[in-house]
Protein backbone atom coordinates (compact mmCIF):
# COMPACT_ATOMS: atom_id res chain seq x y z
CA UNK A 1 0.00 0.00 0.00
CA UNK A 2 0.98 3.51 -0.67
CA UNK A 3 2.60 5.71 1.94
CA UNK A 4 0.36 8.61 1.93
CA UNK A 5 1.62 11.82 0.49
CA UNK A 6 2.41 14.48 2.99
CA UNK A 7 2.28 17.70 2.36
CA UNK A 8 3.31 19.28 4.72
CA UNK A 9 7.17 17.91 4.06
CA UNK A 10 10.02 19.89 2.65
CA UNK A 11 10.56 16.76 0.31
CA UNK A 12 7.94 17.07 -2.73
CA UNK A 13 5.33 15.02 -3.59
CA UNK A 14 6.70 13.54 -6.69
CA UNK A 15 9.89 12.91 -5.07
CA UNK A 16 8.09 10.78 -2.33
CA UNK A 17 6.33 9.02 -4.63
CA UNK A 18 9.57 8.29 -6.54
CA UNK A 19 11.15 7.55 -3.76
CA UNK A 20 8.02 4.90 -3.35
CA UNK A 21 8.96 3.08 -6.61
CA UNK A 22 12.64 2.95 -5.64
CA UNK A 23 11.82 1.22 -2.58
CA UNK A 24 9.77 -1.30 -4.44
CA UNK A 25 12.32 -1.63 -7.23
CA UNK A 26 15.26 -2.13 -4.51
CA UNK A 27 13.03 -4.72 -2.38
CA UNK A 28 12.18 -6.52 -5.98
CA UNK A 29 8.25 -6.03 -6.08
CA UNK A 30 8.95 -3.88 -9.39
CA UNK A 31 11.40 -6.31 -11.12
CA UNK A 32 14.25 -5.31 -13.76
CA UNK A 33 12.25 -5.05 -17.26
CA UNK A 34 9.15 -4.97 -16.09
CA UNK A 35 6.85 -2.15 -16.08
CA UNK A 36 6.20 0.29 -13.61
CA UNK A 37 3.09 1.97 -12.77
CA UNK A 38 1.78 4.26 -15.46
CA UNK A 39 1.09 7.84 -14.55
CA UNK A 40 -2.95 6.83 -14.72
CA UNK A 41 -2.11 4.51 -11.80
CA UNK A 42 -0.01 6.60 -9.65
CA UNK A 43 -2.50 9.70 -10.11
CA UNK A 44 -4.99 6.78 -8.92
CA UNK A 45 -3.11 4.97 -6.30
CA UNK A 46 -1.74 8.89 -4.98
CA UNK A 47 -4.44 10.85 -5.38
CA UNK A 48 -2.12 13.79 -7.28
CA UNK A 49 -2.02 15.78 -10.55
CA UNK A 50 -0.97 14.14 -13.88
CA UNK A 51 2.26 16.78 -13.80
CA UNK A 52 3.11 15.26 -10.38
CA UNK A 53 3.32 12.02 -11.69
CA UNK A 54 4.77 12.40 -14.57
CA UNK A 55 7.16 14.31 -12.85
CA UNK A 56 8.20 11.34 -10.49
CA UNK A 57 8.21 9.33 -13.35
CA UNK A 58 11.27 12.04 -14.86
CA UNK A 59 12.74 12.00 -11.84
CA UNK A 60 13.44 8.02 -11.80
CA UNK A 61 14.75 8.12 -15.17
CA UNK A 62 17.10 10.16 -14.49
CA UNK A 63 18.34 8.71 -11.66
CA UNK A 64 18.87 5.45 -13.29
CA UNK A 65 16.35 3.45 -12.09
CA UNK A 66 13.80 3.73 -15.13
CA UNK A 67 13.87 3.90 -18.63
CA UNK A 68 11.06 4.78 -21.05
CA UNK A 69 10.05 2.99 -24.38
CA UNK A 70 8.04 5.71 -26.53
CA UNK A 71 4.64 4.43 -27.39
CA UNK A 72 5.32 1.36 -24.73
CA UNK A 73 5.35 2.55 -21.46
CA UNK A 74 7.78 2.61 -18.37
CA UNK A 75 10.41 -0.05 -17.03
CA UNK A 76 12.84 -1.04 -14.28
CA UNK A 77 16.56 -0.05 -15.58
CA UNK A 78 18.97 -2.92 -14.58
CA UNK A 79 21.39 -1.02 -12.36
CA UNK A 80 23.41 -3.78 -11.91
CA UNK A 81 25.15 -2.77 -15.27
CA UNK A 82 26.16 0.22 -16.57
CA UNK A 83 24.77 -0.23 -19.88
CA UNK A 84 22.52 2.92 -20.66
CA UNK A 85 20.67 1.20 -24.17
CA UNK A 86 17.56 0.92 -23.05
CA UNK A 87 17.26 5.04 -21.78
CA UNK A 88 14.55 6.65 -23.89
CA UNK A 89 14.62 10.28 -24.15
CA UNK A 90 11.20 12.17 -23.47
Amino acid sequence: MAAPIDYDSPIPPYRQIATEIIRDIESGSLAVDRPVPSESALIQRWGVARDTARRAVRHLRELGYVYTVPQRGTYVQDRSTHDNDHQGGE
